[in-house]
């Protein structure tokens, strides 16, 4: 096959025939209460130098618990899926956490740029649907997937991809490498201690992202009955043999929204819009995360049970249904 053009990004080594074998061999299938906090949960899951990937973002239904334990503990040398990232990525940075990032959409480009200029932090261009496409071929266990997209693109020379003609057509198609995460973090409306999990409204890949990685942490708002799971199987999103750990975080996704539980918090993310917007995140980190020894501690010390109880009332939808 011949290659047209590729990029010169480095990239995630794909190793299907690995993931498999690791899979089949740290995976069981098995009903086990795989129930932890979130500390026990990232201390053993998450390895200095891991590929780090997770579904949504800071303000909608984001792991925010887990990235704030993680940041937390200091992990060191990531490599962060940066799909869809807002400024889950930039916490990341200035936590000393993230050193390479895959890049898709992110907020506050300036800031992230900057963090690339003082040499903090190594980017390789993607887009949103590319980083999905690519979990998606890791999920099926394949070494590349082919897409008529992104070949055109300013990020296609700074990527992993390869330009090649189609052996069927002849036409040129772009070649994405797979991606297989160490890990992957998400956060769930629903959970049983076994991992078996729902999500309801908008998501983006938290399917893929359970089915490509080799370890993943769900934190929920609610751990639920399996009895309950059993009897409406069809609303399972994540099954439980792709799960390692599963963390009750309820308001997890702080100060992002989760749809029907609970609505963003306006002030807080203005504080840490703030933060960015004056190159500086140190006091942001400091208040929210160095400060406290855990997500329920910051609830109650920072945030305050008051101030939780009226962002779920703003996301209640009184003449709709409820979840």
């Amino acid at each position: 096959m011949e290659i047209l053009a590729e990029g010169q990004g480095e990239y995630f080594p794909p190793d299907p025939d690995g993931f498999r074998a690791w899979v089949r061999d740290h995976k069981p299938r098995t009903l086990i209460n795989k129930m932890m906090n979130e500390h026990e949960a990232i201390e053993k899951l998450v390895s200095d130098g891991d590929y780090l990937a997770y579904d949504c973002n800071y303000f909608q239904r984001g792991p925010s618990s887990l990235i704030r334990e993680v940041i937390r503990q200091k992990k060191k040398n990531l490599w962060i899926c940066g799909k869809f990232t807002y400024v889950a990525l930039a916490l990341l940075v200035e936590g000393g956490c993230a050193r390479k990032a895959d890049i898709a959409f992110v907020g506050f480009g300036p800031w992230l740029s900057k963090a690339v200029a003082d040499g903090r932090l190594q980017t390789y261009e993607y887009s949103n649907v590319v980083m999905t496409y690519r979990l998606q071929a890791g999920a099926q266990g394949l070494p590349f997937i082919g897409v008529r997209s992104f070949g055109g693109t300013d990020g296609f020379p700074k990527s992993g991809a390869k330009l090649v003609n189609d052996p069927f057509s002849g036409k040129p198609v772009v070649l994405l490498p797979a991606l297989n995460p160490d890990v992957s973090i998400i956060h769930v409306h629903q959970a049983d201690v076994y991992g078996n999990a729902r999500v309801f409204g908008t998501g983006i890949s938290h399917i893929d992202c359970a089915l490509a990685s080799k370890k993943v942490i769900l934190s929920a708002e609610e751990i639920i009955e399996t009895d309950e799971i059993r009897r409406d199987p069809a609303r399972t999103a994540i099954p439980h043999f792709t799960v390692d750990a599963v963390v009750h975080a309820p308001f997890g996704a702080y100060p992002g929204t989760v749809q029907g539980r609970y609505a963003s918090d306006v002030k807080h993310v203005v504080e840490c819009f703030g933060g960015m917007m004056r190159g500086d995140l140190k006091p942001y980190l400091e208040k929210w995360v160095y400060s406290v020894d855990s997500h329920t501690e910051m609830l109650e010390k920072r945030v305050g049970w008051k101030n939780l109880q009226g962002l779920q009332r703003r996301e209640t939808i009184r003449e709709g249904y409820s979840i």
